[in-house]
């Protein structure tokens, strides 16, 4: 049977119950894949690499090094956080690297969403090979990856987790606990492990990071502008409280310019678009409809505080035909 492939039998993780067998089943594994060798994981501090973390740690204990990289495509204040959440309070063995630099080098120029991809997962790998490299012992290479990554790498777009890997990755094999479950199962997993709710709950966030709402050929510019409206748009929603009703709410900033007028002058700015979808399995989604003074409120603020910017759309399709993410 294709281990990639959910078995019909496969009950819906729904239950504490459930999870707390699908736990047990996966610390076997993971013990009689790993042995008492070290795993490298990829620790974004998104709700699959935390559950990841979390049931590796039941599982091999300190076998478990979390690498955390700052490839500069992060959500504002998003390393911070990471950094104070496991390493502060679930004290993890946390290796924190800002790769910034070396990330934007690589994409400047590259507009093509699949090659941006490729690249954000190939330096992934050899950041984490050559801090393993640094370190004794280091044989797997665990991942976050999710049952809709493998569905969607068929023929949609590769994921970081699935497609952009390298042929000549070094690592003697993948550690993926979490393939065979969808986003919700994910969370409910999460929750037995005993993390934090507000990481559970925590949206998901692309392993390409902002990336791949920065669209065509990244600049710091207009990532910086991204990073801004998003920021204004996550704290008018937790004002609002819709970040308890909204599954994922964004902003993306494409690779366009559009008209604008100040102070009487002509100008050409870059547009906001606001995503917002609801979704159970990120495979069907639907656009809430938001409050018209929120909107406002959100529009208002980004063309008053983030430079640049002229222009703020509300994007209104679901999932099918358009994906969550624009690339």
């Amino acid at each position: 049977m294709d281990s990639n492939k959910r078995p019909d039998t496969m009950a819906r993780i729904t239950t504490q119950e459930l999870a707390n067998s699908f736990i047990e089943e996966q610390v076997a594994a993971v013990r009689a894949q790993v042995g008492d060798k070290k795993v490298l994981l990829a620790l974004s501090g998104g709700v699959d690499s935390s559950v990841v973390a979390a049931l590796l740690i039941k599982a091999i204990g300190k076998q478990l090094v979390c690498v955390h990289v700052n490839h500069g495509l992060m959500r504002k204040g998003e390393s911070e956080q990471v950094i104070e959440v496991f390493r502060n309070q679930l004290d993890a063995n946390l290796i924190y690297i800002d790769a910034t630099d070396r990330f934007l080098d690589k994409l400047a120029g590259v507009a093509e969403p699949e090659k941006k991809r490729k690249i954000i997962g190939e330096e992934f790998v050899r950041v984490f090979e050559e801090e393993s490299n640094k370190l004794e012992g280091i044989s797997f290479l665990a991942q976050g990856t999710i049952y809709p990554d493998i569905l969607e790498s068929d023929g949609v777009k590769a994921h970081h987790n699935v497609g952009g890997l390298p042929e000549d990755v070094k690592f003697e094999g993948l550690v993926e606990p979490v393939k065979l479950l969808f986003k919700d199962e994910v969370r409910v997993v999460g929750k037995a492990l005993g993390l934090p709710v507000e990481m559970v709950d925590r949206q998901p966030f692309p392993g390409p990071g902002l990336g791949v709402r920065c669209t065509g050929a990244i600049t710091r510019d207009r990532l910086h502008a991204l990073r801004e409206s998003d920021a204004i748009l996550r704290e008018e929603f937790a004002k609002a409280g819709l970040d308890k009703e909204i599954w994922q709410f964004f902003t993306v900033v494409p690779d366009i310019t559009s008209t604008g007028v100040k102070d009487g002058k002509r100008l050409d700015y870059w547009p906001v678009i606001i995503r917002a979808v609801n979704t159970v399995d990120a495979m069907h989604c639907s656009v809430p409809r938001i409050d018209w003074e929120i909107l406002e409120k959100i529009t208002n603020r980004i063309l008053s505080e983030v430079a640049g910017v002229c222009r703020v759309c509300y994007d209104m399709s679901p999932k099918p035909i358009a994906t969550i993410e624009w690339e």
